[in-house]
């Protein structure tokens, strides 16, 4: 049997509006131990103006940076000596947060002269399943967010396959507008949640975009527009939703966001089943993979086809630092270097073969 040698890893998380650090102690197979870990949240900085304001992010990051990271190697009782290696998310994310990340983590190695290594956020999400369960390359995952949403075979730690993905707006962003419509505060996805577990998910009849196309192509900002619409109906001149109206509505919205991961996870899982496989494996990641009714609906599908179905524990879900050191530390142990050349990017999709869904422009092709 193999015996692989553990690398100590500082992750440095700052793509949205969570500064985040953590230690994590990866192996070349994928094993892992997290030693420490520490999130700064923004959420009452942003709360005022119903969104992540970036201007307000990326200062919020600069701020509580440094003690992220000092934090987290007093909790794991270790020295920056002891660490063999600085992670952080280059991109895709807010250009000021992922700028705030980047060149804390080229200080510190500049100054320690320890290895830099650039991390994919969306690499740290489609890894994390494998932080807390044993899974063998390839398997299929859901990557969900609040910018991104795709099915994805992960076929390496460093190669990725798209099948599929949103054609608008991710889940996430349309939790937070749908939120925003239902007059429920930020962030949206908890907020529908709740209000969704009072409600009765079968009054409106909202549609269900895409949802018989033979593809794993998704969309969701027809959805909201109908939340809007019918919202509009019910208030007339008023200003407010009736609270009845307003859970009935989160419900029936999250329903159908349901029934579109459903359906098109069925036609994602047909497709990767075709594939050889020693041990299929589904998994949900990302910030909406939080929803209990989501990871409800998508086990459902994993037992349906007969599949082991795994979503990460909520903390790794959203954004955190421990998925970037993971993601970082079987990179690191696969040879990878960065020199201080390294660039924060606002764009950068793992699957770069693959026509791009939404498009690209200055900025990059964002999936």
């Amino acid at each position: 049997m193999l015996e692989f040698t553990f690398s100590t890893i500082l992750g440095i998380e700052s793509s949205c509006d969570d500064t985040a650090a953590a230690i994590i102690r990866v192996n070349k197979a994928g094993d892992s131990q997290t030693c420490s870990s520490t999130i700064f949240d923004q959420q009452n900085l942003h709360a005022p103006f119903g969104g992540v304001v970036p201007e307000i992010a990326a200062r919020a990051h600069v701020e509580k940076i440094d003690q992220c990271a000092r934090a987290v190697l007093e909790q794991a009782k270790l020295s920056l000596k002891a660490v063999d290696a600085v992670a952080v998310t280059a991109g895709p994310g807010l250009i000021g947060g992922v700028l705030s990340g980047v060149m804390f983590a080229k200080g510190l190695c500049a100054a320690s002269q320890l290895p830099l290594v650039g991390v994919n956020h969306l690499a740290g999400h489609a890894l994390s399943p494998r932080i807390t369960e044993p899974i063998d390359f390839p398997y299929l995952t859901l990557l969900i967010s609040g910018g991104h949403c795709q099915f994805l075979i992960v076929e390496g730690y460093n190669k990725f396959r798209r099948l599929g993905g949103t054609i608008d707006d991710a889940p996430g962003e349309a939790f937070d507008k749908t939120a925003r419509i239902l007059q429920l505060p930020q962030p949206g996805g908890p907020s529908i949640e709740t209000a969704a577990e009072a409600g009765n998910p079968e009054r409106f009849p909202l549609p269900r975009p895409l949802l018989f196309r033979d593809d794993c192509n998704m969309s969701f900002s027809g959805l909201k527009t109908a939340v809007l619409h019918c919202r509009e109906r019910l208030t007339g001149r008023k200003k407010e939703l009736d609270s009845t109206d307003q859970r009935d509505l989160a419900a029936s919205f999250q329903k159908a966001v349901c029934d579109i991961f459903t359906v098109k996870s069925k036609k994602a899982l047909t497709e990767f089943l075709s594939l050889e496989q020693y041990e299929p494996f589904f998994s949900v990641v990302g910030g909406v993979a939080a929803n209990k009714a989501v990871r409800v609906a998508l086990k459902g599908v994993a037992n349906d086809f007969g599949v082991r179905f795994h979503a990460p524990p909520f903390d790794l879900c959203t954004d955190n630092a421990v998925m970037i050191g993971y993601a970082g530390g079987l990179a690191f142990l696969n040879g990878q270097r960065d020199g201080f050349d390294l660039s924060a990017k606002p764009r950068w999709p793992l699957d770069t073969l693959q026509p791009h869904l939404i498009g690209s422009g200055r900025k990059g092709a964002k999936s």
